[in-house]
């Protein structure tokens, strides 16, 4: 498949760069994340948006950074700006290059003047280094940097305000600055010793966040600059700018930190490998020896729900074992009684500790059955007992009847939890399709470690329910008429809504659905649910679905959920059309996978949106990169990789019957 590719003719066309973000990470938690035009869109983007504490929780330090061209007295900004609908300045007629790999690459041309921009985010540290080369010029040239700090919560906008400190601090080749008392210092040093940072603090009033304003949200914000760098460059010269919560020895240090970590940067030359490049992005190590998941970019944290999904995908289709393991082991760190933490919890996530189990039969091809028991086991069994003794009141908990009722007031227990002042957007309360399954799934494969392992008391007091949860669930759940199953049961029985739940009940490893009930359920499914970009979550005929995105968030949040198509569901229907039609569904597989390429050019490059329009051109939506889609589309290659080994297998096969019988 083809590596990234931009029109460069087009990079001066706002309608087309300001569509493209970059995202660059440090593996611990911050981020570099704008336009491939260094124009901020979004309240969460920055140059620097890293942690300050031991909390998941981000802050965007450094908003941006300021160039100006300066030859015989006349001054170009190159930088990109918007304030209440104007942009100004208008650095990107100035662009006529950008790459992407290995490290974003934009490059200017003023006039004879020929300036690249290299933007490299350190990894494993709070560390930003730019890297400005002077091309080509034909006369005395400067290079003037202007820095716009903001100091703030990366959900949060900035405001003047007489309490921030306007006060730089000299270092090294540079300042540092910290605007307000529980921040870290940020320090900024240039690597040419010449250069010279001239005081001069003032705040930029109003900068224009267009996509918050899009998403319904307040987008302006005032920044501080404490004033700019500024310094001759020759011809062929490269100055690098420095800006890190750690200060810099010296310049020489700085080039060296440069030259070591580009050398280091993997080329993303095909969308293969801009998936290998997003889906480490989301594996970040954290204070106390926590290795966690960011669920997405650029406003979700740590999520367990999204964590056991996706993390099979990230680590164990590079072969990334020892991390899958260290996330395991980080949630399971954290369990009491049964139950994991915070958003992994069963009484905020009804479905989330279940996952936990179909990510040990991902895990369990790479370790071992034996393994998986000697180091999870013990979890495995305290999950399932909790979900019998019940959580939070009972509001979770197993009923007499084998299956797993959920539900809580006010809360949206299912992955479908978009909740708006106290009210569940997509009502699921009761047994639902996706969490029983996930229980049945979740005491079979226990039952089955159990049994190898020789564990006897366990096998003795679980052995008789996976047939109750069975005969209970297609009870529930098979709506026999209309072919499909229900997308919950409460005291007013079956819901009749087609969603895309249900296909999750027929691709996990142990189903209770039956093999011609698969075959009439991805009928359903290709008829209502399966587009391009994945399946929607809603038919197109329900009249809740919601087919656009909306600008008001309460509508976003229900439209999101109502209709909006999600990459990762796609697992469980690859597996079902694998299991069922085996290499036939070969091709299209390919194809589907394939169109994906299309996806990594545009919102946020190398990487897999959110989710999408319900309908074309279906455009991507929510968070730039999310880690279950990426996540997702690795595991569906993985799948595809197996049936390709089994058709040259059985081309091999094939071609060795051929020569024999020739030879007769």
């Amino acid at each position: 498949m083809p590596g990234l590719k931009f029109d460069k003719r087009e990079l001066g066309n706002l309608e087309y760069s300001l569509q493209r973000e970059m995202l660059a990470t440090d593996r611990r938690g911050g981020y570099m994340s704008t336009t491939i035009v260094g124009c901020n869109t979004r309240k969460y983007h920055g140059l620097i948006v890293a942690p300050i504490d031991s909390t998941d929780q981000t802050y965007v330090l450094l908003s941006s950074l300021d160039e100006t061209i300066v030859q015989h007295d006349q001054s170009f900004n190159l930088a990109l700006h918007r304030f209440h609908g104007v942009y100004e300045p208008r650095g990107h007629k100035y662009i006529t290059d950008f790459e992407y790999t290995p490290c974003p690459t934009i490059t200017y041309r003023v006039g004879g003047v020929i300036l690249k921009k290299e933007l490299l985010w350190i990894h494993k540290r709070t560390h930003l280094l730019i890297r400005y080369t002077l091309v080509d010029a034909h006369s005395k040239t400067t290079l003037r940097l202007r820095p716009f700090l903001a100091f703030r919560n990366k959900h949060s906008l900035s405001k003047a305000n007489m309490e921030a400190n306007v006060r730089s601090y000299p270092v090294k080749n540079g300042v540092k600055n910290r605007l307000y008392d529980g921040f870290p210092w940020l320090h900024m040093q240039m690597s040419k010793d010449s250069a010279k940072f001239i005081a001069a603090p003032d705040w930029y009033y109003d900068f224009e966040y267009q996509k918050e304003l899009e998403r319904g949200y307040e987008g302006y914000e005032d920044l501080l600059t404490t004033g700019y760098f500024e310094m001759d460059i020759e011809k062929g010269e490269s100055i690098i700018f420095s800006a890190s919560v750690d200060e810099m020895e010296s310049a020489e240090d700085i080039v060296n930190y440069f030259n070591t970590s580009i050398a280091r940067r993997t080329h993303k030359i095909d969308f293969r490998s801009c998936l290998h490049h997003s889906a480490r992005q989301f594996i970040i190590r954290r204070p106390g020896d926590r290795t966690e998941v960011v669920a997405g970019y650029p406003w979700y944290g740590v999520d367990g729900r999204s964590t056991f999904i996706s993390l099979p995908g990230l680590t164990l289709e590079q072969g990334y074992k020892e991390d899958c393991m260290a996330v395991l082991d980080t949630m399971v760190g954290d369990m009491r009684n049964g139950d994991f933490a915070g958003s992994a919890s069963a009484e905020v996530a009804a479905d989330a500790p279940l996952w936990f189990f179909w990510t040990l039969q991902q895990l369990e091809s790479h370790i071992g059955a034996k393994s998986i028991w000697e180091r999870y086991g013990a979890a495995m069994k305290s999950i399932l007992a909790a979900y019998r003794k019940g959580f939070f009141g009972g509001c979770v908990a197993l009923h007499s009847n084998g299956l797993v009722w959920a539900a809580r007031e006010g809360y949206a227990l299912t992955w479908m939890n978009s909740v708006m002042n106290g009210t569940p957007q997509t009502p699921r309360a009761g047994y639902t399709v996706e969490i029983n399954a996930l229980w049945y799934n979740a005491v079979c494969y226990t039952l089955e470690l159990a049994k190898k392992c020789g564990d006897k008391d366990f096998v003795a007091e679980w052995k008789a329910l996976p047939k109750q949860i069975k005969q209970s669930f297609i009870e529930c759940f098979y709506l026999a008429d209309e072919g499909y199953l229900a997308d919950y049961v409460d005291l007013r029985g079956a819901d009749k809504t087609i969603r895309c739940n249900q296909i999750i009940a027929c691709g996990l490893p142990y189903t209770m659905v039956s093999e011609d009930q698969i075959v009439n359920i991805l009928l359903v499914a290709r008829q209502h649910l399966l587009t391009p970009h994945g399946l929607r979550s809603l038919s197109p005929e329900d009249p809740r679905f919601e087919a656009t995105y909306k600008q008001n968030p309460h509508e976003q949040e229900a439209a999101s959920k109502n209709g909006a198509v999600w990459v990762w569901p796609l697992m469980f229907y690859f597996e079902c059309a694998f299991a069922l039609q085996g290499q036939k569904f070969l091709a299209k597989a390919k194809e589907m996978y394939e169109s994906y390429d299309d996806n990594i050019q545009t919102y946020c490059i190398g990487s897999v949106a959110e989710y999408y329009d319900a309908n074309p051109p279906f455009a991507p939506r929510g968070a730039v990169s999310q880690a279950w889609s990426v996540g997702a589309l690795l595991y569906i290659q993985q799948l595809i990789e197996k049936q390709e080994a089994k058709a040259a297998r059985a081309a091999k096969r094939t071609a060795k019957k051929d020569v024999k019988t020739s030879k007769k």
